[in-house]
C-alpha cells in the first residue's frame, strides 16, 4: 500500500496531472452552476478529449475532478435560484434556498462550500484507507438488499412531512414512483404507460420533473406575487461568514454525513442522490423538536447535511468502480466506458496492474477538494450578488435555464410541454400545502425499487429473501423505524407534557 501511495503521489503532483486537476474542478464547477448540464452530460462529451490526452491516470483525473466539480457547484443553482439542475442537489435546495431569500445566500454558499470540502476530504481519506475491504462489503450486496436501501430511502418521506402531513408526503411519493414506471424498464422492452407517445418511451426526464417541481413554481410564484420579489435577498449581500456558534451546530451534522454519505456511496446503483435525502431525514430526526420547525425554513443542519453527504457519497462511488469494475451511478458508468476506452479494466487487479491510476485518482481527489474550496469561497461574494438583482428580473433566466435545461435533458419538445404541465401541476399542489421533495424522492428511487424487488422476487421465488438475507431485513426494520419515528417523538412529547 505504501508503495501505491508512493506512486500516486508521484503522478498526482506532476504538472501536467494537477493542470488537470484544476481544469477538472473549474469546468465541473462552472458546469454544476447550470441547471440541466450535470456531471453525466459534460463527462460524456469530454471522454473524446480524454481520450486524446493518451495516459489513463491522466484522462480518469480530468474527469473525475469534473465529477466531483459538478455536485460541488451544483449546490449554486439550488441555493439561489431554487434550480437544482443535478439529483445530488435537490435536497440542498430544501434549505438552502430559504436562507437565500432570508438575505443569508453568503451564509448558505459558505456553509455549503465547507460542508462540501469537508465530505469530499474525509471521503478521500476513507477511500485511501478502506477501498481493498468496501469492495467486499459492496460485493455481498444483492439485489435484495438493493430493493430494501430504495426502501430505506423512500422512509425519507417522513422527513419532509410538516405536522400531520404525513398522507398527504406518501400520497405524494406514492405519485412520484407512478411517474418512473412511465416507458420502457430494464425488465419489459414493452413501453408502459405512454399513451401512444413515442417520446415517452425513454420515460419521463429527471431534469424536467426537478424543473417543474422546483425552478418553473418559483417564476410562477413571482409572475402572480410581485411583492414576493421585495424579500431581503434584494439587499446588500453581507453576512459571508458564519458564526463560532452556528460551526459547533453543524461540526456533529458534517462529520456523522461524511462517514453515511460514504458508505451509501460505496454501494453500487446507491450514490450522491440517496446520500443526501437520507442525510436530510436522519438529521432532521436527530433534531430537536425545536430544531425540527426550522428544516425546510432555512436550517443550517438542513444545508450542512446533504450538501457533506453527497460530496462524500460522489468520492465513495469510486470504490465500486475502480475495484469491482461496477459504476455505481450514471456518471461513473460513462467514467468506466471512458476507461474501456483507455484499454484499463478497472476491477481487484487494477490496484496491482496500475497502480499508479488507482492511487493517483485518490490522491488527486483530495487535492482537487482544496482547489474547489480555493476557488469557490473567494467568489462567494460575487456569486451571491446574483440576489441583488430584483427578483422579478430573474423571472426570464429562471424560464430560459428551466426550459433549456429540460430540452437539453432529453432532446424532444415533447418534455417541454410536459415541463409546463407538471410545473402548473406543482404550482396547484404548493398553494394546498403538499410537499413537493417526496414526489421526487419517489421518482428517483422509484425504478431501482421496482426492479431490484422482481429480481429478488425471481431468484428467491417469493417473498422468502426478506428472512433468508439477514441485511434486508435489518433494513427493512430500519425503514419501519424512520417512518414511525417521528410519531413515537410526538406522542413521547405529549407524555412529557401531561406529566408537567
Amino acid at each position: 500500500m505504501l508503495e501505491g501511495l508512493y506512486l500516486g503521489i508521484t503522478a498526482a503532483f506532476t504538472f501536467f496531472n494537477l493542470v488537470m486537476v484544476i481544469s477538472g474542478c473549474i469546468i465541473g464547477t462552472v458546469i454544476g452552476m447550470l441547471p440541466g448540464l450535470g456531471p453525466m452530460s459534460i463527462i460524456a462529451i469530454m471522454i473524446p478529449i480524454a481520450i486524446s490526452i493518451g495516459d489513463p491516470a491522466s484522462a480518469l483525473i480530468l474527469l473525475a475532478g469534473v465529477y466531483y466539480g459538478a455536485i460541488f457547484g451544483g449546490s449554486t443553482s439550488s441555493i439561489l435560484i431554487n434550480a437544482p439542475g443535478v439529483a445530488g442537489t435537490v435536497a440542498t435546495s430544501f434549505d438552502g434556498y430559504p436562507l437565500a431569500r432570508a438575505g443569508k445566500a453568503g451564509k448558505a454558499l459558505t456553509i455549503a462550500a465547507i460542508s462540501s470540502f469537508i465530505g469530499g476530504t474525509f471521503g478521500a481519506i476513507l477511500l485511501f484507507g478502506f477501498a481493498p475491504f468496501l469492495s467486499k462489503v459492496a460485493l455481498s450486496f444483492h439485489s435484495s438488499e438493493y430493493f430494501a436501501l430504495m426502501v430505506l430511502g423512500l422512509s425519507a418521506i417522513a422527513a419532509f412531512a410538516g405536522k400531520g402531513q404525513v398522507a398527504k408526503a406518501l400520497m405524494m411519493a406514492i405519485l412520484g414512483i407512478m411517474l418512473a414506471t412511465v416507458g420502457e424498464t430494464a425488465l419489459f422492452n414493452a413501453p408502459r404507460f405512454t399513451a401512444g407517445i413515442m417520446n415517452f418511451q425513454s420515460g419521463v426526464g429527471f431534469i424536467t420533473l426537478a424543473m417543474a417541481m422546483f425552478a418553473l413554481p418559483e417564476a410562477i410564484y413571482l409572475i402572480l406575487d410581485p411583492l414576493r420579489s421585495k424579500t431581503k435577498s434584494g439587499s446588500k449581500i453581507n453576512n459571508l461568514r458564519i458564526t463560532l456558534k452556528e460551526a459547533k451546530i453543524i461540526f456533529p451534522v458534517i462529520t456523522r454525513q461524511s462517514f453515511q454519505g460514504f458508505f451509501i456511496g460505496v454501494l453500487p446503483g446507491a450514490g450522491a442522490t440517496i446520500a443526501s435525502f437520507l442525510s436530510y431525514a436522519v438529521e432532521r430526526n436527530l433534531a430537536s423538536s425545536e430544531e425540527q420547525k426550522e428544516f425546510g425554513k432555512g436550517s443550517i443542519k438542513g444545508l450542512a447535511a446533504p450538501e457533506t453527504a453527497n460530496n462524500a457519497a460522489c468520492t465513495g462511488s469510486f470504490v465500486p468502480l475502480l475495484t469491482l469494475g461496477i459504476p455505481g451511478s450514471g456518471t461513473t458508468a460513462i467514467l468506466l466506458g471512458a476507461l474501456i476506452a483507455l484499454n484499463v479494466q478497472p476491477g481487484p487487479r487494477l490496484m496491482v496492474d496500475n497502480p499508479e491510476i488507482f492511487w493517483g485518482v485518490i490522491i488527486s481527489m483530495y487535492l482537487g477538494n482544496i482547489v474547489l474550496l480555493i476557488l469557490n469561497l473567494p467568489l462567494i461574494p460575487y456569486i451571491a450578488k446574483l440576489l441583488t438583482i430584483p427578483r422579478n428580473y430573474l423571472i426570464p433566466f429562471i424560464l430560459f435555464f428551466t426550459l433549456m435545461g429540460s430540452y437539453i435533458g432529453q432532446n424532444n419538445e415533447t418534455e417541454l410541454l410536459l415541463l409546463i404541465f407538471l410545473g402548473f401541476s406543482a404550482t396547484i399542489l404548493k398553494f394546498a400545502n403538499y410537499p413537493l421533495p417526496p414526489l421526487l424522492i419517489g421518482f428517483i428511487l422509484g425504478s431501482m425499487l421496482e426492479n431490484n424487488f422482481a429480481r429478488a422476487m425471481n431468484i428467491y421465488d417469493g417473498f422468502g429473501f426478506i428472512w433468508e438475507r439477514p441485511m434486508t431485513a435489518i433494513l427493512l426494520l430500519l425503514s419501519v423505524l424512520l417512518i414511525f419515528l417521528p410519531a413515537i417523538r410526538s406522542s413521547l412529547a405529549l407524555r412529557r407534557q401531561k406529566i408537567h
